[in-house]
C-alpha cells in the first residue's frame, strides 16, 4: 500500500495489484486516486469513511474506460449472429456496462463533492457553539 503525501495518516491507498492485472489500469488507478485523495484532502472533506468510497469511484473510472474501449472498437450495437435467421442487432453489453459505470462514477461523485454541481453543498461540518443564556446561571450541575 502507497501513502499519499500528506493524507496517509487518513486514507490508505488500496493495493491495485490485487485489484487489477493489467499495468496500464494499476498505473491509471494510482494516478485517479492520488488526484481525488489530493482534492478530498486541500478542500478538508478527506476522512477515513471515504476511503472506500474513494476506491470505488477510482474503480468506476476504470470500468468506464475498459467499457468505453470495448464500444469504441465494436461499436453501441452488436451485429446479429451469422447464419441464425432470427438474430437481431441489440445494443452492445459493454455499452450497458459503460453507462451504468458513469452513472456510478457520477453519484460517487456527488456523495463526495466532487462533481462542480456538488462543491459548493459539500462542506467540512463545523461544530456550533452554544450561546450562553441567562437561565444557564440557574441551572448548573451539582458535584454529586
Amino acid at each position: 500500500m502507497n501513502v499519499i503525501e500528506g493524507t496517509g495518516s487518513i486514507i490508505i491507498e488500496p493495493d491495485w495489484e490485487s485489484l487489477f492485472s493489467d499495468i496500464l489500469e494499476i498505473a491509471a488507478a494510482r494516478e485517479h486516486w492520488r488526484v481525488i485523495t489530493a482534492e478530498l484532502k486541500d478542500r478538508q472533506l478527506l476522512a477515513p469513511a471515504n476511503a472506500h468510497s474513494v476506491q470505488r469511484l477510482v474503480c468506476a473510472y476504470l470500468m468506464f474506460d475498459r467499457m468505453y474501449r470495448e464500444v469504441a472498437e465494436h461499436g453501441v450495437v452488436s451485429k446479429p449472429k451469422r447464419g441464425n435467421p432470427k438474430a437481431i442487432a441489440r445494443i452492445s453489453p459493454f455499452f450497458t456496462a459503460m453507462r451504468e459505470a458513469g452513472t456510478d462514477a457520477a453519484s460517487l461523485e456527488a456523495e463526495l463533492g466532487i462533481s462542480p454541481r456538488r462543491r459548493t453543498q459539500a462542506s467540512r461540518a463545523e461544530r456550533k457553539h452554544r450561546k450562553e443564556r441567562a437561565s444557564d446561571a440557574y441551572l448548573r450541575p451539582t458535584g454529586s
